[in-house]
């Protein structure tokens, strides 16, 4: 359900279907996400979450189906429609994607400084200063001591680097951020931070996402509203915790079982 005024819904996904020779990969999927509105796409390996979420970001041109949102600017647009240069711009400014690995999504030779301001930069922001001060700000919302602005990623810890590529996602104020798997691999008391702190930041900033996750307990902590895949389909969809607990198809009772299961 939308959590700000607005009766519209800010990105509408309609029929996105896509195969890999004689494998499905996506079957006609569809959903609407409201403005403020986190989304957690769950299933387990091979259900296509991840090659609906790429479909969804532009980031992969899917066989069949349309992604529209609900520009700033001009209202409701296709995406696919759009020109790369305008498909480009989106991606730095309203969309933000984050990785499961944050090193696809960091450049790691280059300061924490310098990778956050680069979005801004991408934007026609040239001041040193108010870029470096705009830097030390986002590091500090994310936890990242001030002292490593200068220091590169490679230096980081994975769970600096995964907060580093939320800062730097986040620095041009989006209105919708993509995330594969945010916390896979890191240690459980670095997860649990990491949620925390994402939680927090879609709270404050009203901030619309998409969160890819085979964890339920992700689902359940960061996601309004879920969705369930298997074998590039949707089977189910509804309120986070209605749906886990009180799955009405199959396979959703199965993932929720094995969850709960000692």
């Amino acid at each position: 359900m939308p959590l700000s005024s607005s009766a519209l819904p800010l990105l509408q996904v309609r029929g996105i279907r896509k195969s890999y020779g004689q494998q499905l990969a996506l079957h006609d999927a569809s959903f609407d996400l409201w403005p403020g509105e986190v989304l957690a796409v769950v299933g387990e390996s091979g259900s296509g979450k991840s090659t609906l979420l790429n479909a969804v970001a532009a980031r992969l041109l899917p066989d069949a189906g349309s992604v529209h949102f609900r520009t700033r600017e001009h209202g409701l647009q296709e995406v696919y429609g759009m020109s790369q240069a305008q498909q480009r711009l989106l991606a730095r400014t309203d969309w933000g994607f984050v990785h499961q690995q944050a090193a696809d999504g960091l450049r790691m030779d280059v300061s924490a400084g310098a990778n956050v301001g680069e979005r801004l930069m991408g934007l026609g922001q040239r001041h040193y200063g108010q870029l470096r001060a705009c830097a030390q700000d986002w590091l500090q919302r994310v936890e990242i001591d001030v002292q490593r602005i200068d220091d590169t990623p490679r230096t980081f810890s994975g769970g600096m680097r995964q907060r580093l590529q939320i800062a730097r996602n986040l620095v041009t104020q989006p209105r919708l951020v993509f995330m594969d798997e945010p916390t896979s691999g890191l240690d459980v008391s670095v997860q649990a931070r990491l949620l925390d702190l994402l939680r927090q930041l879609t709270r404050q900033m009203q901030l619309a996402a998409i969160v890819v996750t085979h964890d339920l307990a992700v689902a359940r902590l960061l996601a309004h509203r879920m969705i369930v895949m298997q074998r590039g389909r949707i089977v189910e969809s509804g309120l986070t915790d209605q749906v886990l607990d009180d799955p009405q198809h199959a396979y959703t009772q199965l993932l929720v079982s094995s969850v709960l299961q000692p």
